[in-house]
């Protein structure tokens, strides 16, 4: 065989594997209806099933084409590894802008994607809660409830939950708004932490340990997350509030890695940006997240300042606006909050290996 003919022959092999490798890779499923995979965490699972429902309608009266969306859901910050090492998606809809930067860091969104939609590409924000049995046996009321003797608690990982970050700097933001010195908040923050009785990858993880498992006594838990708690075991959970906590601005933003190499961008964009029409920003309050419209906000402001929130309103208006709550930006940015407390070997590393 001569050089030619087997150089031509290794080329049209090369076209033919390569063929079959964007095949693999197509938007479109054997239905022809454009198929997109969203990456969320933990709590959004419930969310996501009814907002894809109505995206999907939305888009084929939008386009009149079909689309189907695939929903992912896990640890925020493991599943911005796991997109940054190779899992499919074409957007990610994480707990934190943190986790999107990951994904970013891996060359797969452009710089700015916080910018790319309003609200820092933040469409709901949510906040951290107490979610304890009914009756509330051991009478917490407060974050340093958490630190004593015989309390049981239940979060998870901050190594691979976003929420789990945003309970540990709720928690550092308390201790500091008492007054306690850095020496003093690592040794709060290390009693809280001693007294986990399970440490769940994921936020749904902690839910379940702690509802459906029975462990612990107090939950640290997404504000949302709570309130499905109560409306799926009614009667038998209650909500605290704290006196402070934080504010927490899940982050959205399209993989334009894999949206442009899919053929995926414009729907990608689409579907994040839907997630800000008044059907959207309902059905996330509806969903127990704070809406980032304010007048859609303003309607399920409930009108009476509770410390504790027993049961889900009849009316609809569940969110307490009487709660003082930090943002990111006190602690300096998620760059610099991640290199202080959870990097490894940094704060939390040091406190929990205590």
């Amino acid at each position: 065989m001569s050089k030619n003919i087997f150089y031509s022959i290794l080329y049209l092999m090369f076209l033919f594997l390569g063929f079959l490798g964007s095949g693999c890779d197509k938007p479109a499923s054997s239905d022809g209806a454009i198929e997109i995979v969203n990456v969320s965490y933990d709590p959004t699972r419930e969310l996501y099933q009814a907002y894809n429902a109505l995206f999907e309608k939305h888009y084929e009266e939008l386009t009149g084409k079909q689309i189907k969306v695939t929903q992912s859901h896990g640890g925020s910050g493991k599943q911005a590894l796991e997109v940054s090492n190779g899992l499919k998606a074409d957007v990610v809809t994480l707990a934190l802008e943190g986790d999107v930067q990951v994904v970013a860091d891996a060359g797969l969104i452009e710089p700015g994607f916080t910018s790319k939609l309003p609200f820092d590409s933040s469409p709901y924000t949510s906040t951290i809660v107490f979610l304890v049995r009914a009756g509330n046996p051991k009478n917490i009321k407060d974050w340093n409830d958490l630190t004593r003797d015989g309390v049981g608690v239940v979060t998870p990982n901050p190594k691979t939950s976003g929420g789990a970050m945003w309970n540990y700097l709720a928690a550092w933001y308390f201790f500091e708004q008492e007054g306690q010195t850095e020496r003093q908040i690592h040794e709060s923050i290390r009693k809280l932490y001693h007294n986990v009785v399970v440490l769940d990858s994921g936020a749904r993880g902690a839910t379940t340990s702690f509802v459906e498992n029975g462990q612990g006594d107090v939950l640290v838990a997404w504000e949302n997350e709570a309130f499905l708690s109560l409306r799926e075991y009614p009667g038998q959970y209650e909500i605290v509030v704290p006196s402070v906590s934080i504010l927490c601005q899940p982050t959205v933003a399209v993989v334009d890695g894999v949206a442009e190499r899919r053929g995926t961008a414009e729907v990608a964009h689409e579907y994040l940006k839907y997630l800000y029409s008044d059907e959207a920003q309902r059905l996330e309050a509806e969903n127990f997240y704070r809406p980032s419209s304010k007048e859609i906000y303003q309607e399920f402001v409930s009108e009476t300042p509770s410390a504790s929130i027993v049961n889900i309103p009849e009316d609809g208006k569940w969110i307490n606006d009487n709660v003082k709550l930090t943002t990111i930006d006190h602690f300096g940015g998620w760059k610099k909050a991640r290199a202080t407390h959870f990097a490894d070997g940094a704060t939390f590393d040091s406190i929990y290996e205590k």
